[in-house]
């Protein structure tokens, strides 16, 4: 069964992408009235391009590095540079929310933008959503 998207529950889940797991929004969308799979939240979110991993938004270097394929020791000098946000968690351990490592890969230094422009789209899109 297809079943339309309403503009309200499009509000909805755009309020929570940021927030929430697709299962934790598909749970709060189900205490709200509104039926909706786990694979059609992913759907949904995708197409208006948020990223819908399935944890939530906190990375740490090692994390991002793995992803974008790229050494730690490279995420982490642009976390010493301040070219990244993070919140320290303990002692050395930083997390790096979704909001700023996106504004970073958006917004570049210049003298990285090359570097940054070759990373592959798909594992950028799969930490941040699309990029502007």
């Amino acid at each position: 069964m297809n079943t339309k998207w309403t503009d309200e529950k499009v509000a909805i889940v755009e309020k929570m992408a940021c927030l929430y797991t697709v299962k934790q929004i598909a749970h709060r969308l189900k205490i709200r009235g509104y039926t909706r799979s786990t694979s059609a939240i992913q759907n949904k979110l995708r197409f208006l391009g948020y990223s819908a991993r399935p944890i939530l938004d906190n990375y740490n270097c090692c994390e991002i590095a793995r992803v974008l394929q790229l050494n730690s020791a490279t995420v982490w000098t642009w976390v010493k540079k301040g070219w990244i946000r993070t919140t320290r968690r303990s002692g050395r351990y930083h997390q790096i929310k979704s909001k700023d490592l996106k504004r970073f890969l958006e917004n570049p230094p210049q003298r990285i933008k090359n570097r940054i422009a070759a990373i592959d789209k798909d594992a950028i899109e799969y930490l941040v959503g699309k990029l502007v």
